[in-house]
């Protein structure tokens, strides 16, 4: 009878688990990445509806960094407003920029930490890798207060997100 050996392949997959772990985490999040690239039509949110190039009022540079915080923290802009949002990761983590209501970011960023892995990539979201910088263009066409944050398990728990107050016309 020949005697097989399971040695060389058990120590090929243990020195795959670890690449596979880091594909796992990143396909969790594979819509952020994508999603400036994609067109995500111009669904209405509470918050507003995604913008169009050619129609962008201003930029708003918004910095993030691995002492989860925003700089800005703080925005004002006038209900009906496009602005081209530049999202630059100071950072050697992984950060997002999610636009929403109190609520809808609370829900969220509870799913993120249940780490179910949830798909992203609507036009309120950016993802954006350490070191790297994203865009999005957001209609603000509704007056309200709202809110922006990092929905990466721990990072809005740990204090990473900011507001916009959206001024009526």
């Amino acid at each position: 009878m020949k005697r097989r050996s399971y040695t060389l392949p058990a120590l090929f997959l243990v020195a795959l688990l670890p690449v596979l772990q880091a594909q796992a985490q990143e396909d969790s999040h594979a819509g952020h990445g994508a999603m400036n690239m994609m067109d995500h039509g111009s669904e209405q949110k509470p918050w507003g509806i995604a913008g169009q190039a050619d129609q962008v009022d201003r930029t708003v540079e918004i910095r993030m960094g691995d002492n989860m915080r925003f700089t800005p923290e703080k925005l004002q802009v006038k209900q009906g407003e496009t602005i081209r949002f530049v999202h630059r990761n100071d950072g050697k983590l992984m950060h997002e920029f999610v636009l929403g209501t109190r609520q809808t970011l609370d829900e969220h960023a509870a799913e993120m930490l249940k780490g179910t892995g949830m798909a992203h990539g609507e036009a309120y979201m950016a993802h954006v890798a350490p070191e790297a910088q994203s865009e999005m263009i957001w209609t603000f066409n509704r007056a309200g207060e709202f809110e922006f944050a990092c929905l990466i398990a721990g990072h809005y728990q740990a204090g990473m997100r900011g507001s916009v107050e959206v001024l009526a016309d």
